[in-house]
């Protein structure tokens, strides 16, 4: 029972690093364009998204749930050992691809590792019947499905934005839309709260439920706030090599472009908390962005950085998944 317990607690200790990491790596996306455009000065962004992103993942707990039961269901694993390890390995994983995508700048998801990191490490344990199926899919075509809708919305309402201001000076334009932006950056940052906080309060949920600590999936208070005060303090980090490739490297933003971006990706990542499905907050932002470039002008989109951080997100999930099926394998033999 005290191995269990202390294997608990480590798992514990690495979801908050995971939640931690993810803090710079996934939301400085939503400062990028802010900072770009100047609207808001770096610390202010910062201190902004940080507080922003801790009320967001204390408010939701729908998409948490979600992953705590969505890839593998917890009540089917009956050792409880081999389920520690297969979370275990899953956020040693994502810990690894996030850092390793950070230190090269590359607006990797963090949805795409933990998922296929939970994947590949519950298969290798339990085999490919362990895997929730339906749940599994569901989640796959939410991942899929969003940046496509934030890439749509993203070209619909900077054409509007375009119809609506196009008798306006343009000087006057983007001095209102920077002070707008505060608002949007805001906004984006609660909406990444509750959705990519949520998955660390899943894991860390299904690592209780494997343990026997909880009997049904209920996300704790505890669980809540200490996995919102992670990202918040991961937050307060930066994350400026996200931030430059998000925010300058694949088209030139303006303020009505930047606003624009924000008020699509919130929307997306909104919605899709609202029906309880976890989506990639990079993949969302990034795609708003290049929407907004599209509706505007179609060559003013570095479209050669666009692709490489469209191949990241396609490889993330077959690469975590095969680590993660690898790690599992090693912890196994000296566990």
């Amino acid at each position: 029972m005290e191995s269990l317990f202390a294997l608990t607690l480590i798992i514990v200790l690495f979801a908050f690093m995971f939640d931690f990491i993810n803090g710079f790596h996934d939301t400085a996306n939503t400062i990028a364009t802010s900072v770009s455009t100047r609207a808001l000065r770096p610390m202010a962004a910062i201190i902004l998204a940080g507080s922003m992103n801790f009320l967001g993942a204390i408010t939701f707990t729908g998409v948490a749930q979600t992953i705590s039961k969505g890839v593998i269901d917890p009540f089917t694993i009956h050792d409880e050992t081999r389920g520690l390890i297969i979370v275990m390995a899953a956020l040693i994983t994502a810990v690894l691809w996030n850092l390793g995508t950070w230190i090269l700048g590359i607006p990797s998801s963090s949805s795409h590792a933990i998922i296929g990191s939970l994947a590949g490490a519950g298969i290798s344990g339990l085999g490919f019947w362990a895997l929730n199926y339906k749940g599994f899919i569901e989640i796959f075509e939410a991942l899929i499905f969003s940046p496509i809708a934030a890439i749509t919305l993203g070209f619909i309402v900077m054409k509007l934005f375009t119809v609506i201001f196009h008798n306006f000076s343009l000087a006057k334009t983007n001095r209102r839309f920077r002070v707008f932006q505060i608002f949007t950056a805001a906004l984006q940052s609660f909406a990444h709260g509750t959705n990519d906080a949520q998955k660390t309060m899943g894991i860390i949920t299904m690592a209780l439920v494997a343990s026997k600590y909880l009997d049904q999936v209920e996300i704790p208070m505890w669980v809540r706030i200490t996995s919102g005060m992670a990202m918040a303090m991961g937050t307060s980090v930066g994350g400026w090599r996200i931030i430059k490739t998000v925010g300058s490297k694949i088209m030139k933003i303006e303020p009505i472009n930047g606003a624009a971006a924000d008020l699509s990706s919130a929307t997306i990542i909104f919605g899709f908390t609202f029906i309880h499905f976890p989506v990639s907050t990079t993949h969302v932002i990034t795609s708003s962005i290049l929407g907004v470039g599209a509706a505007e002008r179609v060559r003013g989109v570095n479209w050669g950085v666009a692709m490489n951080i469209v191949l990241t997100w396609v490889i993330t999930l077959p690469a975590t998944a095969l680590l993660s099926f690898i790690i599992f394998k090693f912890l196994n033999l000296i566990l």
